[in-house]
């Protein structure tokens, strides 16, 4: 069966992993990128959070760690469960389990996060962008009032982008359009400063094209591992700037595990404690 992989937030409970049992010896920073190159020969990872343990437990930490394949954080469980990895002791590693009653909308993923992506399944070269329009709607005039210039009071930064996403190996092309507005006070802001505020407007409005470019394309895993692409323009992803979860929707409910303070966490509303591990 083929996998559809999103240019979305990951948040299906099969493609999360928690890892417990890590020693307390090295500092979560080094378990963080001990934990990134262990599970990311298994393919590419979203992310990677390290917490420490409760209060009530064993000093050590355990980590959520977040693919964006279900096949790949499948494969990970299996090969590192029980095994010692970069520690002396064994760690233990589950798979999510738990089925949400609650279907949430689709988060997009932000430009940098969807051309990793990309740049994974595609290659480097597989795909490219074309900006059809970029221009500025920015309301900077000022008003005259008998024969004094007075500034507006209220002035905005505003762009507008229109580009196109080429694949060309899967003869694809995606549109995708960003608006940006951010707002300036001239009076105030000196030249230098301006300028930086709207090239970076511009950049943003570059990014978000992009990403709504993507959110239209769905990633498909064949068996075989080759790559095909769905083009999707009737679906949309829900921009909430590029907010990573949504907060207080799901609520845990374990006391076998409270020795590891997951009761605290909102990421760890995936794991089912019916299953013994």
């Amino acid at each position: 069966m083929a996998e559809l992989v999103p240019f979305a937030v990951p948040t299906e409970s099969d493609k999360t992993l928690l890892v417990w049992e890590l020693s307390s010896g090295p500092t979560a920073e080094a378990l963080h990128h001990s934990l990134f190159t262990a599970f990311s020969q298994f393919g590419l990872l979203y992310s990677v959070r390290v917490f420490p343990n409760a209060a009530v437990a064993q000093p050590g930490f355990y980590a959520v760690i977040k693919f964006y394949s279900a096949r790949a954080a499948h494969r990970a469980q299996k090969a590192c469960d029980g095994k010692q990895l970069f520690q002396t002791s064994p760690v233990k590693v589950l798979l999510g389990t738990r089925h949400k009653a609650v279907q949430h909308q689709a988060l997009p993923l932000n430009s940098s996060q969807c051309q990793e992506l990309a740049n994974y399944y595609f290659g480097f070269n597989g795909w490219s962008k074309r900006i059809i329009k970029l221009q500025e709607l920015s309301d900077l005039e000022e008003r005259a009032n008998g024969d004094t210039v007075v500034p507006l009071l209220k002035q905005s930064l505003k762009f507008f982008c229109a580009l196109e996403l080429v694949l060309p190996s899967y003869d694809c092309r995606s549109p995708g359009i960003g608006l940006v507005e951010e707002p300036v006070n001239k009076m105030e802001e000196g030249p230098l400063s301006f300028l930086m505020k709207r090239k970076t407007a511009q950049k943003l409005a570059i990014q978000k094209a992009l990403s709504n470019a993507f959110q239209k394309l769905l990633i498909v895993v064949l068996e075989s591992g080759k790559i095909a692409v769905e083009y999707r323009p009737s679906e949309e992803i829900v921009d909430v700037r590029w907010e990573e979860e949504l907060h207080g929707l799901i609520q845990v409910n374990c006391s076998p595990w409270k020795q590891y303070g997951l009761e605290e966490n909102e990421y760890l509303s995936d794991f089912s404690l019916e299953e013994e591990v």
